[in-house]
């Protein structure tokens, strides 16, 4: 989608208009402007078919006398008092949008009233939100190719009332580079795990990177061994497609300025190894990266944002297969902190890659380090597909986190990571073992991660809840994409 800032009047354009109306009938001005100009006939209409204004309602007329438009789609806002409400109706206007397969559009929207709102917020999330509902699955493989996956290209125009402002173009190529960044998200995560491995998520860092003027460089396996990450390592053991850690920097901002470090466990196909998964739903684990796929899709959009801030991107990829020479049960390892670990469940193995990619990151001396990861079960019986979880070993950094998921809509719910869950990790034959029993099993992972991100600022997302759905709709979200941008955007 191509977005711009339009400043003409709403009875004048021609093809496809969107104006809104709150509650009870209540027209914006945009609205009112149409109604006028039709002598009554769209607050008619809107009476006839008792169309209330409801957030997420939509309305469609055609040809109405005293306008240009082919068509007005009158959406309904809510009660001007509710973000949510907002979101609701941006996200029912581009589906009426896609279904109809309208090449040009102008939206019209009002200043809202609900707190947390203002224009920047708003055209960000006309463009991100209109850009990921465009998307499209189409499978292949050059993902960067630049083809559109959204359908017919459309022409998005907007005006939103009140007091212009010089950066509302540029809040909506803010958004539209999130919603990019979200659907590349998606199409990484959507692909099948026999296109999807390690080596192709590495070669599609190194294309973006060259695209977008950030460096990359691969680890091999080799190069893993020479640093001793044992415990990466033995999860790829097993598999015939070997290990990548992915290193990309973004640097945008100033060179003595420290990173922000963000970690995405890049399982591309989890069987859950020798401890092997129930064939039921096992297709779904090609999500198992979606962590790396969120850090891929958010280096992708604040690059192409050009944000002046220092980034790094480790994506910890490698595949988690059954063999003879895949890890047992009980076999202890040795990681890159030095720390031994003994691996009793071999299909806990997220948190084997990401912790010595988060022992990796020390050498980076990051202001802050996220990962992100689609780590447990558990955590979706906890928050269910609504908020992803958050553990951190830093208050400021949660609260920071926490508030650009309640901005971008993408919301997250801290729990603990006390001593007492800690000890259910104790190991009779290693410094710690990889899972602690069935209880609080999201609280006992990102434990284990906290022994390795002791010199930093830290905070780990799990995502197994929310970034992907099942289902008719199944499919990849993008999420924690807008978030993750949020959290960058804030930082500048």
């Amino acid at each position: 989608m191509n977005f711009s800032i339009t400043t003409k009047s709403p009875e004048t354009l021609g093809a496809y208009v969107i104006v809104g109306v709150f509650e009870n009938q209540k027209l914006t001005a945009a609205a009112d402007t149409i109604n006028q100009a039709s002598k009554g006939t769209l607050l008619q209409n809107l009476k006839s078919r008792k169309f209330s204004g409801k957030a997420g309602k939509a309305l469609e007329l055609t040809n109405l006398p005293g306008t240009k438009a082919k068509t007005v789609l009158v959406v309904g806002l809510g009660s001007n008092k509710c973000k949510v409400e907002f979101i609701r109706a941006i996200e029912t206007l581009f589906s009426k949008v896609r279904e109809a397969e309208e090449t040009a559009i102008t939206i019209f929207i009002p200043e809202l009233e609900a707190s947390g709102v203002d224009r920047t917020w708003m055209t960000r999330k006309i463009a991100s939100i209109g850009t990921s509902i465009s998307y499209r699955y189409e499978q292949r493989k050059n993902l960067l190719d630049g083809k559109s996956l959204s359908g017919t290209p459309t022409k998005v125009a907007v005006a939103i009332e009140g007091k212009g402002s010089s950066s509302d173009k540029t809040h909506l190529v803010e958004g539209s580079a999130i919603g990019k960044g979200m659907n590349l998200a998606k199409d990484l995560g959507n692909l099948p795990a026999n296109i999807c491995t390690p080596r192709f998520l590495a070669e599609i860092t190194t294309k973006l990177g060259k695209q977008n003027k950030f460096a990359v460089k691969c680890l091999s396996e080799a190069d893993m061994k020479k640093l001793g990450m044992g415990s990466l390592l033995s999860v790829s053991q097993g598999s015939k497609e070997p290990a990548q850690l992915i290193h990309a920097s973004y640097s945008g901002g100033k060179k003595k300025d420290a990173p922000i470090v963000l970690v995405g466990k890049g399982i591309t196909f989890d069987t859950g190894g020798i401890s092997i998964k129930a064939s039921s739903g096992m297709d779904e684990m090609k999500y198992d990266m979606g962590g790396a796929a969120s850090v891929i899709g958010t280096l992708s959009a604040i690059s192409e944002m050009k944000l002046p801030i220092n980034v790094v991107g480790l994506v910890a990829a490698a595949e988690n297969m059954p063999s003879g020479t895949a890890t047992r049960p009980g076999d202890v390892v040795t990681s890159m902190s030095g720390k031994t670990i003994e691996i009793l469940n071999t299909d806990a193995e997220g948190r084997l890659v990401l912790c010595d990619a988060l022992t990796y990151a020390e050498k980076l001396n990051p202001a802050a380090a996220i990962d992100v990861a689609t780590l447990t079960g558990a955590c979706v019986v906890s928050l269910g597909k609504v908020a992803s979880g958050l553990f951190s070993n830093n208050d400021d950094l949660a609260e920071e986190i926490s508030r650009a998921g309640t901005t971008a809509w993408d919301r997250v719910w801290r729990m603990p990571i006390w001593e007492d869950y800690t000890k259910l990790l104790s190991s009779n034959f290693a410094d710690l073992a990889n899972i602690g029993g069935r209880a609080a099993g999201s609280i006992t992972a990102a434990c284990f991660l906290a022994q390795f991100a002791t010199k930093y600022p830290w905070a780990h997302l799990d995502i197994a809840g929310t970034a992907w759905v099942s289902g008719k709709e199944k499919g990849s979200t993008g999420r924690p994409v807008p978030l993750l941008c949020e959290f960058l955007l804030n930082r500048i």
